[in-house]
């Protein structure tokens, strides 16, 4: 069993590499060699059934073990896939789930009563519908521009997929605010890709400062201090009384003494947080 899902893990590893060079291969105009193609092919269709196998023995230790259906499913897809892979479709699911919050007009996510919502994504929304007009010409062009229909085929998917990506990205940025709690809290986020929770007992000041970070998303600087930029700048400072731990996009984990983030308006965030915990500022 030990053996098996070694294997599986390491396959996965493995075979994704092994498709980009495939990929790539068309993409430059080569003919990859059919073994090779076969061979690639044949490793998919392998590995899916060793997952599928391990997956459902997985599924009745579980079950047996005493947990209920959807909790020994949960558990088997912990043991059977990697964390990366995980969570990859964790943020698949959360940005097509905000997509269609954003096109319905729900109203943002997990902002309760008494809450108040913090807007940040009004701070980009210049910079990502430039950045999805260049991805449209890019798309337009390369259909045009690729003679060879399978290269044409694959450029074609991953372009739209990367279009849907950025309008994907900007609504769960819209729709998943920032969130001062009732009770003091402060949950932090950044579309479907960040997700921190400070209690109210661990803010100890707030203050509005604007700063022009150039670390990446909820980086940690060697003063302890994570910054959550939008449009390359922070306008909010929270320091705390004690580190809080968080995972950072793609699951790696964090631990931040103090937080600065983007408010879009700044002064009524600051003020709507010392109101609502008691916070001073310094």
């Amino acid at each position: 069993m030990k053996t098996l899902r070694k294997t599986v893990r390491w396959s996965f590893a493995a075979l994704v590499p092994g498709e980009l060079a495939l990929v790539l291969c068309l993409a430059g105009g080569m003919r990859p060699p059919p073994a090779a193609r076969t061979a690639v092919e044949l490793a998919a269709l392998a590995l899916m059934t060793a997952s599928a196998v391990l997956l459902c023995l997985d599924y009745r230790r579980h079950h047996r073990s005493g947990l209920d259906p959807r909790g020994a499913f949960l558990s088997a897809v912990a043991d059977t896939v990697p964390a990366p892979v995980r969570k990859l479709t964790v943020h698949e699911i959360s940005l097509s789930t905000s997509f269609l919050r954003w096109v319905a007009r729900r109203g943002p996510h997990s902002v309760g009563d008494g809450d108040v919502a913090v807007l940040y994504a009004p701070g980009q929304t210049s910079f990502m519908y430039g950045f999805l007009f260049v991805s449209i010409v890019e798309t337009v062009a390369l259909a045009f521009l690729i003679p060879w229909p399978l290269v044409h085929a694959i450029t074609l998917v991953l372009d739209v997929w990367g279009c849907y990506f950025v309008i994907a990205l900007h609504a769960s940025c819209v729709v998943r605010p920032h969130v001062i709690g009732a009770d003091g809290s402060l949950h932090l986020r950044y579309g479907a890709l960040l997700d921190i929770r400070i209690p109210a007992d661990r803010i100890a000041s707030v203050r509005q400062d604007r700063k022009f970070p150039t670390s990446r998303l909820a980086a940690v600087d060697e003063k302890g201090v994570a910054d959550l930029a939008v449009g390359g700048q922070t306008t909010v400072t929270v320091e705390l009384t004690e580190p809080v731990r968080y995972v950072r996009a793609l699951g790696k984990p964090a631990e931040a003494h103090a937080f600065r983030f983007y408010a879009e308006d700044a002064t009524s965030a600051v003020a709507a947080l010392r109101a609502a915990g008691g916070i001073h500022s310094r």
